[in-house]
């Protein structure tokens, strides 16, 4: 029972910590004070008339969050990206690859295939309680040709 009950408290004890790494994000926000909660982003892009900080889990992770500053550094916009309502706002044949990068933040992968002429960027994401995988098929000018969605199916090493 002792053992359990350590087990708990050193539980509680990491969710508390890891709580607190991550303080709210408010619109209003000085873009250092972000990076003091945040840390470092991901990567950093314009967008709009500010900038944009970029704090993505990928390859590993299944999130992306998003943190608009306004032309004057201040925190316009945070969301999370790696979801479909997000991803719906791709469009074929409009969107380039800087555009997907710009909203979705690095790939989990880039995979090439013999049936599409250009690369697929691959995102990692979690709907509800399912790992999927989310595809943007760029064609040979980097221009979105088409999406699609799949589960996440696990790799299992086993004995040969």
């Amino acid at each position: 029972m002792k053992i359990v009950q350590t087990g708990l408290a050193l539980t509680a004890t990491a969710l508390a910590v890891a709580g607190c790494a991550l303080a709210p994000v408010q619109p209003g926000m000085s873009g250092s004070q972000v990076v003091a909660s945040y840390g470092k982003p991901t990567r950093v892009v314009a967008a709009g008339q500010g900038t944009r900080l970029q704090y993505s889990q990928q390859p590993a992770g299944q999130s992306a969050v998003m943190v608009d500053l306004d032309a004057v550094g201040r925190v316009s916009a945070v969301r999370e990206v790696m979801t479909l309502q997000e991803f719906s706002k791709i469009e074929p044949g409009k969107w380039t690859r800087a555009d997907v990068e710009r909203e979705f933040g690095p790939p989990a992968r880039v995979d090439k295939v013999a049936s599409w002429p250009g690369d697929i960027l691959n995102y990692r994401w979690r709907d509800s309680f399912q790992d999927m995988l989310f595809w943007v098929y760029l064609d040979a000018g980097q221009v979105v040709g088409r999406t699609g969605q799949g589960m996440e199916i696990p790799m299992r090493m086993h004995d040969e």
